[in-house]
């Protein structure tokens, strides 16, 4: 897998990732990332915040422990101090900014009504910083990083023989609480550095906040729109645009917010491990390696420790990732019927986001981190296609009749072929747009069954036989009762 779930780490060869691991700061799995140690060497600053890391976590096990309390698979209270540590402080929303997200929302919604047939969604508009933010979306990550984290950590324990679990006894719940603190600290880490960078609150794709909510935060997309040829203004009112698209179709499609989390859950109970080669290793390793940081490291990167990839796992992961393109896909269309015609920004500022995606923006780098998955861009960009193709050639109503149940949906073999997806939704007749022999012939056939219909009304009119005993009329032309081929 490219990337790994909580607790593990490895090598990345992404070389988009690469370059922009270095803008970012990006590093690993909890205690072992590529900034700590590495070719580069000793970093003390690193290892500092390791430290600092792990003694928050020694702490929280610690009132966890004297609770009697079970942190679940994920300690969520360690998450949100170290996210809340990442974020600093923060200037606080200002009432400006408010009533700017506000009045972008509300022209974004009077615009997309004559784009789709799905009314608004958003019971409520706000302006966030990065704790709203934090505070707002805690309960979705939950449901998305507690199937993940359940699975990673029964892993060990099933892989223990009988007679070690017996040994374990009451060491495994002390085992549990240390696998959750460690998780929460990654999530923590990557949640904190999210917060200070996400646009809206469905800059993953999914439905992060409460229901009914759009939600910009207006310091990330100032940050954002520096460096852009497009005024402010225009930038605060393409991304509310896309926010309230977003929440449309997540109110009006009953079935969506379900289905993407319960792919999750699918994924994450593939999850499976290699721990005959995790046995080999224990045999063959030099206990020296395990007080040099380094080695350790490259121990953990040869792959013993990594999840195994199942085709039920792959299979998920590609509903997954096809569930979420088609949205992100359908988002991008609709803005820009929307907003084609009143902001010529738009374009540039579709193409400016879909690069973001595709260097690794800080919204897919997380979701890949959390649950092991990647959006491909290229899967981005066939959605649209499709979705362009079927509005163009079905209409807005057809478009979107297609949420009405998941089996409607394209898959991702529509994807790469969305004509074939454009005929079945059209009957089967969508393929005459591009033939025009087809055309031709299927007009003739038209034209000679209403010439055939006019016909029998003037036999009808006739004497009662009309026609003369070789099955032809009167005229010498065919009866129009005779069978035809």
């Amino acid at each position: 897998m490219t990337n790994l779930p909580f607790g593990f780490s490895n090598s990345d060869d992404d070389p988009d990732r690469d370059r922009d691991k270095n803008s970012r700061g990006d590093q690993g799995g909890f205690g072992f990332g590529q900034g700590d140690f590495g070719a580069g060497g000793f970093d003390p600053a690193a290892l500092g915040q390791m430290l600092s890391q792990f003694g928050q976590m020694l702490s929280g096990m610690g009132g966890a422990m004297s609770s009697g309390e079970q942190s679940g698979p994920v300690n969520y209270d360690i998450a949100k101090k170290i996210a809340r540590q990442q974020i600093g402080r923060s200037a606080p929303v200002t009432q400006g900014s408010t009533q700017a997200v506000a009045e972008a929302a509300r022209l974004a919604e009077l615009w997309l009504d004559a784009a789709t047939v799905l009314p608004a969604g958003a019971t409520r508009t706000q302006a966030w910083s990065p704790e709203d933010w934090l505070d707002n979306t805690i309960d979705t990550w939950k449901r998305l990083c507690d199937p993940v984290a359940e699975k990673v950590s029964g892993m060990w324990v099933e892989g223990l023989p009988p007679e070690a679990k017996q040994m374990a006894g009451p060491m495994l719940g002390m085992m549990s609480q240390m696998g959750g603190l460690a998780f929460g600290s990654q999530l923590g880490q990557a949640l904190g550095q999210l917060s200070k960078e996400v646009l809206t609150s469905t800059d993953v794709g999914l439905p992060l906040g409460p229901a009914g909510t759009a939600a910009l935060l207006p310091a990330a997309v100032s940050e954002f729109s520096k460096g852009l040829e497009q005024p402010d203004r225009e930038v605060m009112v393409f991304l509310a645009a896309r926010e309230v698209a977003h929440q449309r179709l997540y109110s009006h499609v009953p079935w969506l917010r379900q289905r993407l989390l319960a792919t999750v859950e699918e994924y994450a109970r593939g999850i499976t491990m290699d721990f005959s080669a995790i046995e080999d290793l224990a045999k063959n390793l030099d206990p020296s390696a395990l007080s040099d940081p380094s080695q350790l490291e490259s121990i953990l990167q040869q792959g013993a420790f990594e999840p195994q990839t199942t085709p039920e796992q792959k299979q998920a992961l590609e509903r997954l990732e096809t569930l979420l393109a088609l949205v992100e896909g359908w988002v991008e269309i609709v803005v820009a019927d929307a907003l084609g015609d009143r902001l010529p920004g738009v374009a540039a500022l579709t193409e400016t986001l879909r690069r973001r995606r595709a260097t690794g923006g800080p919204a897919e780098q997380t979701f890949a981190t959390l649950v092991g998955l990647e959006l491909r861009p290229r899967k981005l960009r066939e959605a649209a296609t499709l979705w362009r193709t079927l509005t163009d050639s079905a209409g807005v109503d057809a478009r979107d009749g297609v949420w009405a149940h998941p089996d409607l949906l394209p898959d991702s073999n529509d994807l790469d072929a969305p004509a074939s997806f454009v005929d079945r939704v059209h009957g089967g007749d969508v393929g005459t747009f591009d033939d025009p022999i087809r055309q031709l012939e299927e007009t003739e056939a038209r034209e000679r069954a209403e010439r055939e219909a006019r016909d029998k009304g003037d036999v009808g009119t006739n004497d009662g036989t009309g026609s003369d005993d070789n099955g032809s009329d009167g005229d010498g032309n065919p009866d129009s009762g005779s069978t035809r081929e």
